[in-house]
């Protein structure tokens, strides 16, 4: 580096590249400018100074003087090592390859641009490129370490755990006998476990445990060795030998469920499906009851047991498991207990066992066959549980009932406001939910958690502005948007992205729903320091786990919701195009002159409102940025130039910036019905025939009894038949597919889409759901026949649900379903009449819905016991007067003094 250079000069030169590396920034540039004085073209030192000018945000700059530099040095490998750590800054990661490239062409053994060429192929997952790049490091330098570990860490991410043990072997050949030294113990240990796993990857048990058995003392990680060691015992068939580890790990952590079900394995009692014979049950009972002796205090082997017992035996341990927790007052019990609600005949006896409870705590004031008093809390405690199991079972009025009787046992409890609003979200009530959760909130202002959810309930109920203000109470300096951003708060963002799509403000949704793809992106970015890192460290196992984790990072249920709300966005923005500012001017146009000048008077005046808004906001995060609180200066944040979305709306082919959200779900994410509608809708707005066909396949594949799954069937092959006959070559080649195809869908042997339709119509006809989507498809295939149509959905009938309830019937339908169907008469069929019957119907069955209006929806956000005055906070709640009166005023939850409540935010 600098060789061309003078002594002097050659020395200021390493003074630019030390000063780089110690982030001395404006060292460098003046080492750089006195070079440059007298050689004002030296390649080198220009594309140093453009490095160092990158540092410090200087990027056009930079740019310019590398790629000046480069002109002038063509042949210079530190020219092009510079210019691909430019592209490589800016996440340009292909470019930075082919940069490093041709840097090794010119200095092909250099050590750094090796190192670096071999992070960036990881980072890419050019695998084989990685291989020969790690390879080539080991051979230029085998006395280190990391580059024996890279080479083996190569293969085994190519797929060849073989050879990565071989280069493992190769280099415990190199050690001394008495290696390691005391400091790097803990790293040997790492690498033997690594290599140990890769054995156990590669099917060499046997070996693997030998190894083991070899090394334990090297091994300075005893509880993953002795883990390690169980599975590979378990796995070789000696259950035993793996019985007696598994149980010296419980006495260590008997809470610990994999242990437990390891146990299980060892002893022949463990089932995939959760289905055990009745010797199995037996079996099983009795290792519980051994293990609940010798762990009294474990919770798990009091809990494990209630998925496999039946009938009076699981009343019996479900009993025993309840009782004490509701003494204690755990207000996580339900979440405990939910999954046994999926068992067949479970919900039924755990109904009976708490109104036994209840009953005997209300009437003797301890529970059945006890002579002990419970404390008063124990009777809230067992009132909050039996709400939550009629809010599970759809019984919300008894649930209601229930839940207002516990708030009056104990007004002060959080958890019992927290749950109420969460009922009434179930039953349709989002306004009164959101307002119960700013009460929760409201009692305990210093809880991240309840601030949350009172967030989240609000904008469940589109009250977007009031959740802003609340979510600031927690956020930095109150700059709710960037903060919110910062800490990849996504909950938040695909929150306010849906509310604002239901409200029809697709820039907003589209702003939020893209902001968490965002996320995903920069964590796909933060694990490229991880490469050397790991490496260095020895963290063998966590990075290989780590790099398969995001291999499939885009398959995470968020990045799903954000990818499947902005495909949907695009999609309705190609339905309902914005209008251009010439058809807006051509309408105004054909407005009266005086209304004409009326309407641009108010659109100026909220032009001009809008931009005031935004220049006083941009200076209040400015101020608040550049000094903190604690009177720090802060690095000020970029200015977003599209706060609204309002450009990301303005995109000229919507379905193409759909199409490619839809290849990263139809890539992460095949196995989800929702991909495969969204791709069949997208791709039949863009006339992709194939594409669609595809899609319809994949649908049937999953679940071909699924409404949505029939619809798109149906849809398909209408529009099919409907087409012109084939007259170009490629409409001809598609078609022979098409028909090629066909016999291979069992739905369509040797039937009409009629036909078809009333086969599914027949095979579901209980269901609410499948009957509105024969109708609807009905009217498609035979629009005369509309009436008849209608009347399928009408004369559906609300069936009581399998296992009766004690208190009341369980009806099968959901408030979403009919909530769909209500949006299908109004919409399709386009009938009002039609529509409002059908409001007015599910108004009985949803008696708090406001979506329906029903009779309780304007009441039941009252708290029992309290007062207007009693939480000024909580905007304004009902007093019971009033209630009884028929007051049918609804609560907002408004926050009035939120403003003065920002100095408890959390730092």
């Amino acid at each position: 580096m600098g060789s061309s250079l003078p002594a002097k000069e050659a020395n200021l030169f390493k003074v630019i590249v030390k000063s780089y590396e110690t982030k001395q920034y404006k060292k460098g540039l003046k080492a750089a400018d006195s070079i440059l004085k007298k050689f004002p073209e030296h390649g080198e030192t220009l594309s140093m100074k453009g490095l160092t000018l990158n540092c410090m945000d200087r990027k056009s700059e930079a740019y310019e003087l590398v790629r000046r530099g480069l002109k002038n040095d063509l042949k210079s490998h530190v020219c092009w090592h510079v210019y691909g750590l430019l592209y490589r800054s800016d996440r340009e990661y292909r470019e930075a390859i082919k940069c490093y490239r041709n840097a090794l062409r010119i200095d092909p053994d250099n050590i750094e641009i090796l190192r670096d060429l071999s992070l960036l192929q990881a980072q890419m997952r050019d695998l084989s490129g990685f291989v020969e790049t790690r390879q080539q490091l080991l051979t230029l330098k085998p006395n280190h370490r990391m580059n024996w570990i890279g080479f083996a860490v190569s293969h085994h991410l190519s797929s060849n755990s073989s050879k990565a043990i071989e280069v493992l072997e190769a280099y415990e050949g190199t050690l001394e006998d008495d290696y390691p030294p005391e400091n790097e113990r803990y790293e040997h240990g790492e690498m033997l476990l690594y290599k140990i796993s890769l054995l156990e990857e590669c099917g060499m048990l046997d070996r693997a445990l030998q190894e083991m058995h070899k090394m334990e003392s090297k091994i300075v990680d005893k509880l993953s060795f002795r883990e390690q060691m169980a599975c590979i015992l378990l796995k070789l068939g000696r259950f035993e030998e793996a019985e007696k580890i598994y149980r010296s790990l419980l006495f260590m952590n008997p809470d610990n469920y994999k242990y437990l079900i390891a146990v299980q394995k060892c002893l022949g009692l463990y089932s995939e499906n959760g289905h055990y014979s009745a010797d199995d049950v037996e079996r099983l009972s009795a290792l519980y009851k051994s293990l609940k002796e010798e762990y009294s205090w474990s919770s798990a082997v009091k809990r494990i047991p209630l998925d496999f017992l039946e009938g009076e035996k699981f009343q019996e341990a479900a009993d025993n498991y309840v009782r004490p927790l509701l003494t204690k007052g755990v207000p996580s019990l339900f979440s405990d207990l939910s999954p046994l609600y999926e068992h067949p005949g479970k919900a039924n006896i755990l109904e009976q066992l708490f109104l036994k409870l209840e009953d005997s705590i209300r009437t003797s004031g301890c529970f059945p066959g006890s002579s002990q008093m419970e404390p008063p809390s124990t009777l809230m405690w067992t009132l909050l549980l039996v709400s939550q199991h009629y809010d599970r079972r759809s019984q919300y009025d008894i649930a209601l009932d229930k839940i207002d009787e516990a708030i009056l046992h104990t007004p002060t409890v959080i958890d019992l406001y927290s749950i109420k609003g969460n009922i009434l979200q179930h039953a349709g009530n989002f306004s009164a939910a959101a307002a119960l959760a700013d009460e929760a909130r409201s009692m305990d202002l210093a809880d991240r958690y309840l601030n949350s959810e009172c967030v989240m309930q609000m904008l469940q109920a589109d009250q977007v502005g009031l959740a802003e203000k609340t979510a600031v109470l927690f956020t930095k300096d109150g700059d709710q948007h960037n903060n919110l951003h910062d800490m990849q708060c996504m909950w938040y963002e695909l929150a306010s992205g849906e509310s604002y799509f239901r409200q029809g403000d697709l820039g907003r949704a589209l702003k939020n729903f893209l902001a968490v793809e965002k996320h995903y992106t920069d964590m796909t970015e933060d694990q490229f320091d991880f490469h050397s890192y790991c490496l260095r460290k020895m963290t063998l196992r966590a990075y290989v786990s780590m790099l398969k984790f995001q291999d499939r990072l885009h398959a995470h249920e968020y990045f799903h919701k954000a990818a499947a709300g902005a495909i949907r966005c695009y999609m309705k923005l190609h339905d309902s195009p914005l209008k251009s500012s010439a058809e807006e001017n051509d309408e105004l146009s054909k407005l009266p002159a005086a209304q004409r000048k009326k309407l641009r008077q108010k659109q100026k005046k909220a032009e001009a409102r809008a931009k005031r808004e935004a220049e006083e906001k941009q200076e209040d995060e400015t101020t608040s940025t550049n000094s903190s609180k604690s009177g720090k200066k802060q690095q000020a944040r970029p200015v977003d130039l599209d706060p609204h979305g309002e450009k990301l709306v303005q995109v000229e082919d919507p379905l193409a910036e759909a199409t490619k959200y839809l290849k990263l779900l139809q890539n992460n994410s095949s196995d989800s019905l929702e991909t495969h509608i969204l791709s069949f809708e997208l791709n039949m707005r863009k006339q992709k025939v194939l594409l669609a066909f595809q899609a319809v396949k994949q649908l049937i594949k999953l679940d071909e009894n699924n409404p949505d799954s029939h619809r798109s069937l149906i849809r398909f092959f209408h529009r099919i038949n409907n087409l012109p006959a084939p007259g170009t070559d490629s409409e001809k080649l598609i078609w022979n597919v098409l028909e090629a195809e066909r016999p291979d869908l069992r739905q369509l042997h040797g039937k009409s889409l009629v036909e078809v339709n009333i086969n599914f119509l027949e095979k579901h006809n209980a269901s609410l759901t499948h009957r509105a989507a024969a109708a609807e498809m009905m009217y498609l295939l035979e629009p005369d026949k509309k009436l008849q149509a209608i009347k399928l959905i009408e004369d559906s009938t609300n069936n009581t649900a399998s296992g009766n309830g004690v208190l009341g019937p369980i009806k099968e339908w959901g408030i979403q379903d009919c909530i769909d169907v209500h949006k299908l008469l109004d919409t399709v069929f386009a009938d009002q009449d039609v529509a409002n019957r059908w409001k007015v119907r599910c108004a009985e069955y949803f008696p708090c819905s406001t979506y329906f209006e029903g009779v309780k929806s304007a009441i039941t956000a009252h708290i029992p016991g309290s007062t207007s005055e009693s939480s000024p906070e909580n905007g304004d709640v009902p007093s019971p007067q009033a209630k009884l009166e028929g007051d049918t005023h609804s609560l907002n939850g408004t926050v009035h003094v939120v403003d003065d409540l920002s100095n408890l935010s959390m730092r």
